[in-house]
């Protein structure tokens, strides 16, 4: 009877990320560590994205614990076979207006599940998927939303009202893209200094009020007072005053990053197969690293959302085989947009020798590789993170949504990164490249990306802000 009414006890959450990559990957992470704590987890995937991970890993990915278990929901959207990130628009309105019924089943279902299954106590939503806030309030739960942003980023996220308010978005026309206005410094923000407009999040750069991702983020941005806590996947050395800014606003932040590195102290191997890659990886890429000296090759990734034209994929490609040096490329099967991604074959022939492409890879053990000596990135936060903990500088071409800021402070607040045109031509890429992996610019950059790794194990290690943040935030008792 005792072990019963034991697990009964537990905190039972229920985690939910938002259905992309980026998403997935840091909510899992949270989830082992939570399950690490004792806390009984649901993972909830949409049944989309649980038959990706299932084609890419294998039925172990998924197969849960008795403890750790994986739920599904649909996402709203049409069926699909496709081994592709789906349209992020179309999968924000989805989600914001299909998604609270089947959740709200869910939660019911997982509550009468009987013996062994603790009672739902707490939800762990996506700060993009506050509709589950409504979950939270019928069911009488508490919420932690988990922005999976920056804190720069989503500071800026939270200032798109006042942006709207003031007139700065949306533009008089597409022009003001390409025109300098984009240069407009943006002063008044608390806790961030010498930014322009082009360093805020990109969804600002449309004509139109009602614009789908804008108005978005504005509605995600307003839900956070609503949730019990706020937790970031960042450490406070690292984002400082944006931090400050945000704690001024949200009583509740909890820094808990890197997430990478507070997997450290995870010693159980029982939650080793569950991960969350949806593509499958192509493990090979790391003995070819092996074989490579220390900080000699160039690891090129644009993420999992990026999509760039042929011309566009053309002019990295000669830029890259120009340098001479080694270089690691991942290109998904959808880079190109509405094309198969195809190399020029001159180009494919003439660095065979000293370059390895593939269309995913573990990015975590490559960049923590002693033999990557740069990345040409899109600046994602994840991959942004990952750069910090494996002590390596970056070249950034941002996408879109938070990646400008991640840029921009990459590059100027950190120290560790340079920006290349978004009209990328092969030349500017050849010079930052070489500039990134021999040059006095590159070398400084280095000194920096180590001193934030440095930082950032001081921050994950035992008694380190990150591990104590995570451990005040669990023992606040806000999972029960």
């Amino acid at each position: 009877m005792g072990s019963i009414s034991k697990i009964e006890s537990r905190p039972h959450a229920v985690c939910i990320p938002y259905p992309a990559q980026g998403h997935v990957n840091p909510m899992l992470k949270l989830a082992k560590l939570l399950h690490h704590n004792g806390v009984f987890v649901t993972f909830v995937n949409t049944e989309y994205n649980h038959r990706r991970l299932i084609n890419s890993r294998g039925p172990a990915a998924v197969a849960g614990l008795p403890d750790f278990r994986f739920e599904t929901i649909p996402d709203g959207l049409p069926p699909s076979d496709a081994d592709a990130t789906q349209d992020i628009p179309s999968l924000c309105v989805s989600t914001t207006t299909t998604c609270l019924e089947p959740f709200c089943d869910l939660i019911a279902k997982l509550n009468g599940s009987g013996a062994g299954v603790p009672p739902v106590s707490c939800i762990v939503s996506d700060g993009v998927m506050s509709f589950t806030l409504k979950a939270a309030e019928r069911f009488g739960l508490s919420e932690v939303l988990f922005w999976t942003t920056s804190a720069c980023g989503l500071l800026a996220y939270v200032h798109y009202k006042d942006l709207v308010e003031k007139g700065y978005t949306p533009l008089q026309d597409m022009s003001q893209v390409t025109n300098g206005y984009l240069e407009t410094r943006i002063d008044w923000i608390p806790g961030m200094k010498n930014m322009r407009l082009r360093d805020i999040p990109s969804f600002i750069r449309t004509t139109n009020r009602e614009d789908t991702m804008l108005q978005f983020l504005i509605q995600e941005a307003a839900a956070i007072p609503r949730a019990k806590a706020l937790i970031l996947n960042t450490f406070d050395a690292l984002e400082h005053d944006s931090l400050s800014a945000l704690s001024a606003r949200f009583p509740n932040v909890h820094t808990v990053g890197p997430l990478q590195l507070m997997m450290n102290h995870i010693r159980d191997d029982t939650l080793k197969p569950f991960t969350s890659s949806l593509w499958r990886e192509e493990v090979e890429c790391i003995e070819w690293l092996h074989t490579m000296a220390p900080q000699s090759v160039v690891y090129v990734n644009f993420g999992s959302i990026t999509v760039m034209t042929a011309d566009q994929m053309t002019e990295f490609a000669w830029g890259l085989a120009n340098t001479k040096k080694p270089f690691l490329w991942i290109i998904r099967p959808d880079i190109v947009a509405g094309e198969l991604a195809m190399l020029p074959a001159e180009f494919v022939e003439e660095t065979k020798d000293r370059s390895m492409l593939v269309s995913w890879c573990p990015q975590e053990q490559v960049l923590s590789h002693p033999a990557v000596g740069g990345f040409l990135t899109h600046a994602g936060w994840n991959s942004t993170l990952e750069s910090v903990v494996g002590g390596v500088p970056v070249i950034c071409w941002p996408f879109f949504a938070e990646q400008q800021t991640n840029c921009r402070y990459s590059c100027v607040e950190w120290g560790m990164g340079m920006e290349i045109d978004n009209n990328v031509k092969r030349d500017e890429v050849e010079l930052l490249v070489r500039e990134m992996m021999d040059g006095d610019k590159g070398k400084e950059m280095k000194r920096n990306a180590l001193e934030w790794k440095r930082k950032a194990e001081e921050a994950a290690a035992l008694h380190g802000s990150s591990f104590l943040n995570l451990q005040k935030f669990i023992k606040e008792g806000l999972l029960h």
